[in-house]
């Protein structure tokens, strides 16, 4: 197994073909997708083809529990099309019977302290709809603050856009505040 990175509970490691069943499994739970395209289903063919080989080439990391190997969903750090190579993009999906648990916030962390002792990062950024207060908590939670709200020209309305989107930031600096010692 190909890992990118060890916590106390999780495993992040690289997509292979072999996670298409559960990565088919998140991305059509409605509840998962619900801040993401409305809750709609994507079709397996479209994740197979297309999500899974993206995933696959880029920043994108399987999470897995340490005990027993459930996939538990996804991290992504990494820098988005057009943005600078410092200033990676933290992102997650879990499944539900994870949500609330701190797993995403101890797989957010453990990237952001990556991204800036291990890669040179001079800022992590998150975004996400303003409606959506569970990943804006976990964010909070990483020590990453309110830089912006935001309003992005999506193809398909969902509820709860017309609040806009946010982002939100860590500096170096403020990473280095936070460290022990």
């Amino acid at each position: 197994m190909d890992t990118y990175l060890t916590t106390d509970r999780l495993v992040l490691r690289r997509f292979t073909d072999a996670d298409a069943d559960d990565l088919v499994a998140l991305h059509n739970d409605p509840a998962v997708m619900r801040f993401l395209n409305g809750g709609r289903p994507t079709p397996r063919e479209v994740i197979v083809r297309e999500t899974l080989p993206a995933f696959m080439a880029s920043g994108f990391f399987a999470a897995v529990e340490r005990s027993g190997g459930a996939f538990t969903g996804w991290f992504h750090l990494r820098t988005p099309r057009g943005g600078a190579p410092d200033e990676p993009e933290l992102g997650y999906r879990l499944h539900r019977a994870y949500w609330g648990r701190g797993y995403a916030t101890e797989g957010s962390l453990a990237l952001i302290d990556k991204a800036f002792g291990e890669l040179g990062a001079r800022r992590v950024f998150a975004q996400t709809m303003a409606v959506n207060h569970g990943s804006r908590r976990v964010m909070e939670k990483c020590g990453l603050r309110h830089v912006r709200t935001f309003f992005a020209d999506w193809p398909d309305v969902i509820d709860g856009s017309e609040e806009g989107e946010v982002e939100y930031e860590l500096l170096r600096a403020g990473w280095e505040a936070r460290r022990p010692g």
